[in-house]
C-alpha cells in the first residue's frame, strides 16, 4: 500500500500531458492537448489531455479519467505500479509500506492530532469567555462567526500548555504533536509547553479538507514574532500547499482565474468581501509546485500583493515561475501604503472588484514601471531596460504568449524580432512545462559542489551586497534546501544592507551568518559564481530527477532502462550555464519602486 497523502503529493505534481506524451504523440489544441485515440484504431484525433484539470478523455472508447488510470489502461500496470512510475518522473520518493491493513494511513494519526488541535482552538474562540479578545479582533477586520468558521479559524490561548493538557486527556502522543509544531521543548527545564500562545489561529488545509498544519497572528501585548508558522511535518510542505484553496477551488473554475495574495487575513478578508477564489503562499516565495498544483484548476492567474518594494519583488518572481508553467499572469496594482484586506474593509467587494478589473499583464506592468522611469530615452537605458524585461520573456513557455511579448518588446524598444529570439535562444532555461523545447547546454558542470551551493551563494551575497536584489529576482528563499540558509537569506531580501541576524532568529542561522560574516573568502569571479550558483539552484530538480533514474535503473528492464539512460543523457548534457554568463538577466525593481517612493513623498 502506498500512502493516501503521497498519492495526493504525485498526483498534484505530475506533468500528465509529459507523462502520457510518452506514449501518444500529442499537440496542443487552445488550452488542452489532442491526438489519435492510443484504444482504438481512427484517423481523426479524438483523444484530448486536459492540464487544468489533469484528466484525460477518450471520446472513441470512452476512457477517461486521471495519469495514474491512463497507465493502468494503456500499459497494464497496477494501482502502485503507476504511482511509482508517475512519482520518479516528478521527483516524488514512493515506498510501498507492507503488512499494513487496507485504508490504514500510518500519517493518520498525524491527522488525527491536527484536527484535535484544530477543534480546540476553534471552541476557545467562538464558546470560550477568554477568547472574547481574539473574536473583537476578527470582527475588527471585518471577519465574522460565518466566514470565521468556513475558514477554521481558532483562538490558542494566552498559556503555556492549555492545549498540551487538553491533548493528554484524549492521550494524544506527545511526540507527534511535537512533530507538527503544535508543542516545543524548553531548553532551560526540558519540558515541553505549547508553540501557539494568545494568536488567532488559522488552519492550513489540503484541497480536501485535512488540517495539515497552522499560521498564527500575535494578538497586541502578545510575545513573539508577528506570524508564526508550523514547521515541515510528515503531512506538511509548505512549498506545495496554498492557503484558501480548499474553499476557493470551485470559484477559480467558475471564473477561470485564481487571485494570488500575500497571506492569511488578505484570502481570508477577500472572501468575507465576497470574492472566494483567493488563495496564498504559506509565508513563502510561490514555487514551481504551487504554480503545479494552480495549473489543476485554472490556466489564469491575477496577483494581488502589496505595491511596496518587497511587493513588487515577490510579484515578478511569482509571475515568471507562473509563466514557466503556462498560466498568463496578470498584476492588480493597490495605491500606495494599501493591501488587499485594507482595501477589502475600507470599500467592500466593489472597490476590489475595481482594482482587479484594472489588472494588467504582467509584461505591460513591467513596461509602465520603466516607462514611468523614464527608462527608454537613450541608448544605454534602452539596454539597461530590455535587461529588465527579458526574464519575462524567458519565463513565458506558452508559445503564443511568448510570440506577443516578443512582439510588444521589439515595438517598444525599438530591437529587431530577430534579435531578440536571438537572444532569447542563447540563454534559454530549460522548461518544465510540457511541449517546450530544450536548448541543450554544452558547456561543463561549474566546479562548485553540489551540498556547497547554497553556502558559496550565500557567502557571496554576504560579500558582495549588491547582488542580493538581484539574486531575490531569480529565487526565492523556499529555492534553498537548507532552513538555515533559507533564513539567512530571506533576512538579507528584506534588508540587503544586514549586519546581524534579529533577535530571536534560529539559533544555526546565527551561527552560520556569524562564521560566513568573519570568513575572509570572498566569492570570484563574482559574476561567475553568482550565475553559476543561481543556476544550479534553480535546476534542483532535475538532479532529484537524476537520482530517482539512478534508484530506478537496477530494477528496470531493457526496454525502459534504454529509455531511462537517454533521459538521463540529456539531463547532463543540459547542466551549466553558459561561461561567463548568467541564464537570464534581473531587474532592480525594488531600488526602482524605493525611488519612486521618495520622489512621490518630496
Amino acid at each position: 500500500m502506498i500512502r493516501d497523502s503521497v498519492v495526493e503529493e504525485v498526483r498534484a505534481r505530475a506533468d500528465i500531458v509529459a507523462i502520457i506524451g510518452e506514449f501518444v504523440s500529442l499537440r496542443k489544441a487552445g488550452k488542452d492537448y489532442v491526438g489519435l485515440s492510443p484504444f482504438k484504431d481512427e484517423r481523426t484525433p479524438s483523444f484530448f489531455v486536459v492540464p487544468a484539470k489533469n484528466f484525460f478523455h477518450d471520446f472513441s472508447s470512452g476512457e477517461s479519467g486521471d495519469v495514474f488510470r491512463f497507465l493502468m489502461k494503456h500499459q497494464g500496470m497496477g494501482f502502485v505500479d503507476a504511482v511509482k512510475f508517475v512519482g520518479a518522473r516528478c521527483g516524488v520518493e514512493v515506498r510501498e509500506e507492507r503488512g499494513r491493513r487496507k485504508g490504514d494511513d500510518p500519517w493518520r494519526p498525524y491527522y488525527e492530532a491536527s484536527a484535535f488541535a484544530n477543534s480546540f482552538f476553534m471552541e476557545r474562540l467562538w464558546e470560550w469567555e477568554g477568547g472574547k479578545r481574539a473574536r473583537r479582533y476578527l470582527e475588527g477586520r471585518g471577519i465574522g462567526r460565518e466566514e470565521g468558521e468556513r475558514f477554521r479559524i481558532g483562538y490558542a490561548p494566552d498559556s503555556w500548555d492549555a492545549l498540551r493538557t487538553a491533548a493528554s486527556r484524549h492521550e494524544l502522543n506527545e511526540d507527534i504533536l511535537q512533530e507538527l509544531g503544535l508543542v516545543k521543548v524548553s531548553e532551560k527545564r526540558d519540558r515541553r509547553y505549547d508553540a501557539f500562545r494568545n494568536r488567532v489561529t488559522f488552519a492550513i488545509e489540503s484541497p480536501a479538507g485535512r488540517v495539515l498544519a497552522f499560521g498564527g497572528r500575535i494578538l497586541e501585548g502578545g510575545d513573539g514574532p508577528k506570524y508564526l508558522n508550523s514547521p515541515e511535518s510528515p503531512v506538511f510542505h509548505k512549498g506545495a500547499v496554498l492557503y484558501g484553496l480548499r474553499w476557493a477551488k470551485g470559484e477559480i473554475r467558475k471564473q477561470g482565474a485564481a487571485i494570488i495574495v500575500e497571506g492569511f487575513m488578505d484570502a481570508v478578508s477577500l472572501a468575507a468581501a465576497g470574492l472566494p477564489g483567493a488563495v496564498a503562499p504559506l509565508g513563502t516565495s510561490l514555487t514551481p509546485e504551487h504554480a503545479t498544483l494552480l495549473r489543476q484548476y485554472t490556466g489564469h492567474a491575477r496577483i494581488l500583493f502589496d505595491s511596496d518594494p518587497a511587493g513588487l519583488r515577490a510579484t515578478f518572481r511569482a509571475a515568471d515561475t507562473l509563466l514557466a508553467h503556462g498560466i498568463q499572469v496578470s498584476v492588480a496594482t493597490l495605491p500606495d501604503g494599501e493591501d488587499p484586506d485594507s482595501v477589502a474593509r475600507a470599500g467592500g467587494a466593489d472597490a476590489l472588484n475595481r482594482y482587479i478589473g484594472q489588472a494588467v499583464d504582467v509584461l505591460e506592468r513591467k513596461l509602465a514601471i520603466l516607462e514611468e522611469r523614464d527608462a527608454f530615452r537613450s541608448i544605454e537605458r534602452t539596454r539597461d531596460a530590455l535587461d529588465r524585461l527579458l526574464p519575462t520573456l524567458r519565463a513565458a513557455r506558452d508559445p503564443g504568449l511568448r510570440d506577443i511579448y516578443i512582439a510588444r518588446v521589439a515595438q517598444r524598444t525599438g530591437v529587431r524580432r530577430r534579435t531578440l529570439e536571438a537572444e532569447l535562444a542563447e540563454a534559454d532555461v530549460p522548461a518544465s512545462g510540457p511541449g517546450v523545447p530544450r536548448r541543450p547546454r554544452r558547456m561543463p558542470k561549474p566546479p562548485i559542489p553540489v551540498l556547497g551551493v547554497e553556502r558559496q551563494f550565500i557567502l557571496l551575497l554576504l560579500k558582495r551586497r549588491e547582488l542580493v536584489e538581484r539574486a531575490g529576482e531569480r529565487v526565492g528563499p523556499s529555492d534553498l534546501e537548507d532552513r538555515a540558509y533559507r533564513v539567512i537569506f530571506e533576512e538579507l531580501l528584506d534588508d540587503p544592507e544586514l549586519e546581524a541576524l534579529p533577535e530571536g532568529t534560529m539559533e544555526e542561522a546565527v551561527a552560520r551568518f556569524e562564521r560566513l560574516m568573519g570568513d575572509p573568502e570572498v566569492p570570484s569571479p563574482a559574476e561567475k559564481v553568482f550565475a553559476d550558483t543561481v543556476f544550479r539552484i534553480e535546476n534542483t530538480d532535475r538532479d532529484r530527477r537524476k537520482d530517482a533514474i539512478d534508484a530506478e535503473l537496477p530494477t528496470a528492464g531493457e526496454p525502459e532502462k534504454t529509455k531511462l539512460l537517454a533521459e538521463k543523457r540529456k539531463l547532463i548534457v543540459g547542466e551549466g550555464p553558459v561561461d561567463g554568463e548568467e541564464s537570464s538577466r534581473s531587474v532592480d525593481w525594488r531600488r526602482s519602486a524605493r525611488r519612486a517612493a521618495k520622489e512621490s513623498n518630496g
